[in-house]
Order: structure tokens, then C-alpha cells, then sequence
């Protein structure tokens, strides 16, 4: 750690390596979501079917439900520095592929692979918890997450208005070329200009990379239930692109899926035991031990505010054209108040987090979280368009200051695993919006708010077993010598 001043203006030190993973994570949310905007544009060059426009929203976020765990594996082992690095430069490969697709299988493929882009965010979450002490962590995590997760809506507000400046048929497509060009561009610049740790930190990494440690028998098991909810997303897409669905994949093709995903959580299961065997034999030292109980938790409340957030970004403009009768140009507009808190309520719940605590930081925002969504499901065409806006950015509030706040827990578990730990929380946040997303297709607008305050209610209730961190955390160094990170 540094004991420089945290100062927002600054650009140097911390401070430095903050605004270029901010910068990083903002590039990977514009190339994820770079197609939204140009969607009516894209579909009339390509010739698509409203059938394969959603299909391609469904791939857009397919990969990246295992990308996050994947990614934050490779961050733990290989250093965020050049995993941050290497993903924005091999990801701007699929973004060239989809700009200047000719088909609707070529763009499906690429859009599908892009997905691996959104796991960036939990290269940051490690990088920025190695340069900040654990009074400014939810400061500087918020601020990494709010000022990234923008990129979406400046991708929204920006690409349009770059596909008019190219002009033609064709505008669109090096628009979204554009955004691939600035991903490997700055793939270089944040290589250059970052390093893991302050100089004179030791970076540690996790004893194996095949599967997340954990330090007790019931925790093993645990580990193993909470990985059903990504296998299970992960088939609920599959059952949405099958006949059933959209029907981009076949009969046989989707039951082929269904039969790899149990095969690869077999796999899955099988490096788990690999990993962790040892603590079956022989218990783990107290100082060593984490509770994993605290990783689920984090799971749970993510699942319920960045799980809601994609899900409600995605309808938002159109629960407000078909409830106020407004044209689409419109909607977009007034449901571009609810990504915009971003800029300030995620930064705004990891301060809170550091000045008031962990727990009851979060204890309030998920109360507020689902009181906001309970008031959003009573929102119709007799209520004032102003307060309609009003509800809808006060529940955003709540949501994204609790995504803040839980990212201001994460680096206090276990130093070595934070990658890993950020990978499976940040995967849950997308578990979320595939359920979410797929109970809004069977329900009303009403329900499926309601639906979002019923898990908030289930998310505060686990949290109530979590332990506020406290102490410091042991890691080992090569030498063999024990570091005590402080968490308080």
C-alpha cells in the first residue's frame, strides 16, 4: 500500500493506477454494449428478424457468466497488469469481426465472443485493492466500478452520433470499429503505465489456478452449491436459444449443451477436489482460514443490484414508452436517469462503506433496494412522468451503491483469492439478470419489480450472517514469512 492522500485530481501514484483501470473497465462496458445503440441500424444492413435481434442480445451476455470466473483465475495467478491488457487487445479482435460481419451467423459468432470482454471488471477489483489501504478501498472500488460501468451509457450517447459523423450504410459498422480500435490502443497504454503492486508490495497468488481454495470441509461443499446457479443460468440460455426459445440452436445441438454443461460441472467439480483434498486430511491453521460463507453472502446481494441493474437497463425505455405513451427517442431519454446515477451512488455506497462499516452499509442499502423496486412495481400511466423518473433513479440509487458496497467487501476475504472471489461474485451479478430477464418475459412489468424486491428481501436476510471484517488477513510471502493485511 501507499500512504500518499487520496485526491481525485491527482494523477499519480494510486491515484494514477485508479483512473487507468477506470478507463480500462470504461473501454470493455463501450465495447460490450456497442451494438445497443446502432441496434435498428445493424438489423436493416444485416437483414435481421426481431427473432435474431434478441438472440443477439441473449449471446451478448452468454460468455460472460464463466468468463468472470475464468478471468479473475488468471488475474490471481498472471498479475492484473497484463490480463487487463491482454483481454482489451484480444476482445478488439471479435469487435473488428462484428463490424464488418455480412451475415447473421458471423455476427452472432462475434457478439457471443465479445461477451468475454465483461469480465474486465474484476481485473480492476484486484489491481485497485493492491494500491488502496482498507479505510479508502470502497472509496476507490466504487469510483473504479460507477466511472467504468458509464461506458455503456456514453457508448449510448456517443456511437450514434460517430455513425452519422462516417456517414452512409455503413456509418454503424466503423462506429462500432472504432471502439475496437480504442481497446487495443489503450491495451498498450495500460501496459506501459501500470504496475501490480505499490514498488516494495508482494503480489500473492493462490497455491493452484484451477479452482478457488477453501479452508474447511463444510465450506467445500458450500463451494459446490453455489456453483449450481451459474450452470443453471447457463442452461436457462440454452433452453432460450433452443427451439423453445428463439430457436438459434436446435433440438439435438441444445440437448448437446445441456450434456456439456453437465459434463464440465463434473470437471468442475473434480479440480474443486483436486484444489482442496488437503483439508480432508489435515485442517487448515486458524490464521489461514477464511469463511466462505462471506464470498455467498456477496454472491446473493450482487445476484439482487447488478443482476437487477442489466435486467432493468435493458426494459427500462420500453416499460416507460408503452406506460406513458412516449416515442422510443423519448424513453431512451428518461430511462437513461437510471444508468446515470452510476457516476455517483456506486462511488457514493463504497465511501459510505468505509466511513459507517461493511455490514451496515449494506444492511441499509438492500432495505432501501427493495423498498425502491416495491415502489417501482406500482408505477402506471396515472402517476406524473417527473415522478415516475424520480422513483426510478432513487431505486437506482439504492442498487448501485450497493454494488459498491459489496465491492468494498470483496478484497477484505482473502488477499491471493481476490480475483477469483470477484470473478464469482461478478458472475452471479449476471446469473441475476438472465433469471430476471427471463421472469419478465412470462410477467407483467408489476411482477417482475416485485420479483426484484422479493430477492433483495431473501439478499438482506443472508446478509444478517455475515461478519462485518475485521483483524487482518495472512498471506504468506515466498521467503516463507507470514504479512498481516489489515482490513479494518
Amino acid at each position: 500500500m501507499t500512504s500518499e492522500k487520496f485526491n481525485v485530481f491527482s494523477f499519480s501514484g494510486k491515484m494514477k493506477v485508479l483512473h487507468l483501470s477506470w478507463i480500462a473497465f470504461f473501454i470493455t462496458f463501450v465495447v460490450w454494449f456497442n451494438h445497443a445503440p446502432l441496434l435498428m441500424a445493424i438489423a436493416d444492413s444485416l437483414g435481421l428478424t426481431p427473432s435474431e435481434i434478441k438472440t443477439l442480445l441473449i449471446l451478448n451476455v452468454a460468455l460472460t457468466i464463466p468468463a468472470r470466473v475464468v478471468i479473475g483465475m488468471l488475474t490471481d495467478r498472471f498479475g492484473p497488469r497484463i490480463v487487463y491488457s491482454c483481454l482489451l487487445a484480444v476482445c478488439s479482435i471479435p469487435c473488428f469481426m462484428f463490424a464488418f460481419a455480412d451475415s447473421f451467423v458471423q455476427a452472432a459468432l462475434a457478439r457471443f465472443l465479445l461477451g468475454f470482454i465483461g469480465a474486465g471488471f474484476v481485473i480492476g477489483i484486484r489491481m485497485v485493492s493492491e494500491w488502496f489501504p482498507a479505510n479508502e478501498l470502497g472509496t476507490a472500488e466504487g469510483i473504479y466500478g460507477g466511472w467504468g460501468n458509464f461506458g455503456s451509457a456514453a457508448a449510448a450517447f456517443s456511437l450514434p452520433v460517430v455513425a452519422l459523423w462516417f456517414g452512409g450504410d455503413d456509418g454503424w459498422r466503423y462506429a462500432v470499429a472504432t471502439t475496437g480500435a480504442l481497446s487495443l490502443i489503450f491495451s498498450v497504454v495500460y501496459y506501459m503505465n501500470v504496475s501490480d503492486t505499490p514498488k516494495g508490495s508482494t503480489y500473492f497468488k493462490p497455491k493452484n489456478i484451477g479452482a478457488m481454495e477453501v479452508t474447511s470441509k463444510g465450506d467445500f461443499f458450500f463451494l459446490l452449491v453455489m456453483k449450481v446457479p451459474m450452470y443453471a443460468a447457463l442452461a436457462l440460455l440454452t433452453w432460450k436459444l433452443s427451439p423453445n426459445g428463439v430457436a438459434l440452436l436446435s433440438e439435438t445441438t441444445a440437448v448437446l449443451c445441456y450434456v456439456g454443461l453437465a459434463l464440465l460441472f463434473i470437471y468442475e467439480v473434480s479440480h474443486v477436489w483436486k484444489v482442496n483434498k488437503g483439508i480432508f486430511e489435515k485442517p487448515v491453521p486458524e490464521m489461514h482460514q477464511y469463511k466462505f460463507k462471506q464470498v455467498a453472502v456477496l454472491n446473493i446481494l450482487y445476484f439482487a443490484t447488478f443482476g437487477s441493474e442489466l435486467a432493468v437497463v435493458s426494459m427500462l425505455p420500453l416499460f416507460f414508452a408503452e406506460t406513458f405513451t412516449l416515442d422510443p427517442v423519448m424513453a431512451g431519454m428518461v430511462a437513461s436517469a437510471y444508468a446515470f446515477m452510476n457516476l455517483m451512488s456506486r462511488p457514493g455506497g463504497g465511501w459510505l462503506s468505509d466511513k459507517f462499516g461493511r455490514k451496515s452499509t449494506l444492511l441499509i442499502l438492500t432495505a432501501g433496494l427493495a423498498i425502491g423496486y416495491f415502489v417501482m412495481s406500482t408505477v402506471d400511466s396515472s402517476w406524473p412522468l417527473w415522478l415516475a423518473v424520480v422513483a426510478a433513479m432513487a431505486c437506482s440509487f439504492f442498487v448501485q451503491s450497493g454494488e459498491g458496497a459489496v465491492f468494498a467487501v470483496v478484497p477484505l476475504i482473502k488477499r491471493r483469492l481476490t480475483g477469483q472471489i470477484a470473478g464469482m461474485t461478478g458472475a452471479y451479478g449476471n446469473v441475476g439478470a438472465v433469471t430476471y430477464l427471463t421472469v419478465l418475459s412470462f410477467v407483467d412489468y408489476s411482477v417482475f419489480f416485485m420479483v426484484i424486491a422479493a430477492t433483495a428481501v431473501v439478499g438482506f436476510i443472508t446478509l444478517l450472517f455475515m461478519e462485518e471484517p475485521k483483524g487482518h488477513i495472512a498471506e504468506v510471502r515466498e521467503d516463507g514469512s507470514v504479512e498481516m493485511i489489515s482490513v479494518n
